[in-house]
């Protein structure tokens, strides 16, 4: 199936009727609340969307799913996956862990937003896009950065025109260019890492994540 900008694949608090294997695109899980809407997650082609409430024995999320950028994904029934797990030890095993490097994500995510600068959180959030992306250039607004840091959208352009001004990235109408993609880890520092490493541990069976 194609992703469309902006669909909502999980609704919040919603029955799951399907779970996604994307593709090609970009995933957002955010937590909305009255005070606004915050990214807790970022998923791409390695991702299983709904894997952990479905194969946690829920039906659930608080938390709602959408495109960020446009793709491509295989849907399952989530009843269907939930009869091949129980059939299969080898897809359960596999799953589970996929579901570990996901919890191992929000926490870096929640350690990042609580020690970095809204520099550090955007080269982090900046390169988590590009490791999910098919090209150089990421299609994004300075107001969607604002939201899924849970900033003001002033902050997000003070800290683009630094990465800008040194280097590291080019803005253009509605995208970014990565430049530098050495430098931007060296400015995300504990930030970045921690959940590329553990996917390549736990999925792949590397000691180290796969370069872009």
């Amino acid at each position: 199936m194609e992703m469309t900008l902006r669909q909502v694949l999980i609704s919040a608090n919603t029955e799951i009727k399907a779970v996604h294997f994307v593709e090609a695109g970009i995933v957002s899980i955010t937590s909305d609340a009255a005070s606004g809407r915050v990214e807790i997650g970022l998923l791409g082609r390695e991702a299983l969307v709904g894997a952990a409430p479905v194969l946690l024995d829920d039906d659930r999320s608080p938390h709602t799913h959408f495109v960020q950028a446009a793709g491509r994904m295989l849907s399952v029934e989530a009843d269907a996956l939930r009869i091949e797990v129980a059939r299969r030890p080898a897809l359960r095993r596999l799953l589970h862990r996929y579901i570990q490097t996901q919890l191992v994500q929000t926490a870096q995510t929640a350690f990042a937003n609580a020690r970095g600068s809204t520099p550090n959180r955007l080269a982090r959030w900046l390169l988590m896009c590009h490791d999910r992306s098919e090209s150089e250039e990421i299609m994004v607004t300075q107001e969607f950065m604002s939201l899924m840091l849970g900033v003001e959208r002033p902050s997000v352009t003070m800290a683009l025109r630094t990465l800008e001004k040194d280097g590291l990235v080019a803005k253009r109408r509605g995208r970014v260019a990565i430049i530098d993609r050495d430098r931007l880890l060296d400015l995300a520092g504990d930030g970045y890492g921690l959940a590329e490493t553990e996917y390549a541990r736990l999925i792949e069976g590397n000691d180290q994540p796969e370069a872009h």
